[in-house]
């Protein structure tokens, strides 16, 4: 997903689910501050780098594609935008190898999207927008995994885009290029994607990279054969798919704020939703790659109030300056925290299922690893989430 889905229609979510718009605001830019959040911004402002939730074009060039170097993109792609849907998915006669590789592959209504809602509660803002990031690109990003991989997320010449005219279904192939510069062409079906590289772990392979930006357009509904799929053909409807994400948004943020006991997955605020349902579903269908401003407009007709635009630099003066006492109670510090939460419950929940592509693990609670300074503060995270139940 883009920043139109990411950041506007997040903070439609949050406002439907009962949030302010205040607290609408902070909680879409966190969710919007997932895909900014690079080990280059966090050192500019000297935050932790574990803290980082993305990487750029170039520090993905600068990757040294060793074990060490594997692990840290598997940590943070699979943590944030493609949270595994079954860590013990069985297959027949398949080596290890190629098992944790697909064990790793994205969907919505897995146990680790409830485990990500609710390792939020109580945490604020900043943990709540994180969550909505995960959550709302497990649809998007079915059928890819978050670690490189051409077994997994390799695509060939068999992607078609699925279009209606008239009422008639027709299905055109899609061109694919690998120009970075040139925008996508959505009227001709013209992608940019990354150049295929038979190397297995070329950062090429990484996520839907192999599919561009196509995969992200709320409007794109397409079939295509997945590499590990032995010849069976995936059918995609991002139009549904996307509607039933912020339907779950707002059934997930109404559960962080207290207006639902629990939070299951396979859940939908459809009733809430439903008054909104044919304008919501314009926006989503509507082909255009980036729907912004459809997003605010609505945003802004639901609260009433001025939805400002995305600022990347917006909370850095107050924790750049700081106390070293005081940093984690600022904007940026309690993100940090968060995210750093997020990918070590990931991360754990990974190896304990006995896969090490995301790296070594430890249950930081439990083993009390209080001389290392990053542990103390998810240990602090953890007891406040236990005072929380």
């Amino acid at each position: 997903m883009q920043e139109d889905f990411h950041y506007y229609a997040t903070y439609c979510a949050a406002y439907l689910a009962g949030y302010s718009h205040r607290e609408s605001l902070d909680i879409c830019y966190s969710a919007q501050l997932v895909d900014e959040c690079t080990v280059t911004f966090l050192e500019k402002i000297k935050a932790p780098k574990a803290a980082a939730t993305t990487q750029s074009q170039m520090e993905l060039m600068n990757v040294v594609t060793d074990i060490i170097g594997l692990q840290n993109v598997t940590r943070i792609w699979s943590s944030f935008h493609f949270l595994p849907y079954d860590l013990y998915a069985k297959l027949p006669r398949r080596p290890r190898r190629y098992l944790n590789k697909y064990r790793l592959v994205c969907g919505p209504n897995g146990s680790l999207v409830r485990d990500t809602v609710v390792l939020g509660k109580g945490k604020g803002t900043q943990a709540a927008g994180i969550a909505m990031h995960v959550l709302a690109d497990t649809w998007a990003h079915s059928y890819f995994a978050g670690t490189p991989s051409n077994v997994i997320n390799n695509t060939n010449a068999f992607f078609y885009e699925i279009l209606e005219e008239n009422g008639v279904r027709i299905e055109r192939k899609v061109k694919f290029n690998h120009n970075p510069a040139t925008a996508d062409d959505v009227e001709k079906g013209i992608y940019t994607n990354s150049i295929h590289q038979e190397k297995e772990n070329s950062i090429m392979n990484l996520g839907h990279g192999r599919a561009g930006h196509f995969p992200d357009y709320s409007f794109a509904r397409y079939k295509y054969l997945p590499a590990y799929g032995e010849y069976e053909i995936v059918e995609k409807d991002n139009q549904e798919d996307y509607y039933k994400a912020f339907m779950q948004m707002v059934q997930a943020l109404r559960y962080l704020r207290g207006e639902e006991e629990d939070f299951s997955v396979s859940s939908y605020a459809e009733d809430i939703v439903l008054p909104y349902k044919e304008e919501i579903k314009n926006i989503i269908s509507k082909r255009q790659v980036n729907a912004c401003s459809d997003w605010k407009a609505f945003g802004e007709k639901l609260s009433g109030e001025p939805i400002e635009k995305f600022d990347i630099n917006k909370y850095q003066k107050e924790y750049t300056e700081a106390s070293k006492e005081e940093k984690d109670k600022t904007f940026l510090g309690k993100f940090v925290t968060a995210s750093m939460a997020q990918k070590s419950m990931v991360t754990n929940k990974i190896f304990k299922s006995g896969n090490m592509l995301a790296g070594f693990s430890i249950e930081y609670d439990s083993k009390h690893f209080k001389g290392i300074k990053d542990f103390k503060r998810l240990i602090e995270y953890q007891r406040k989430d236990k005072e929380n139940d």
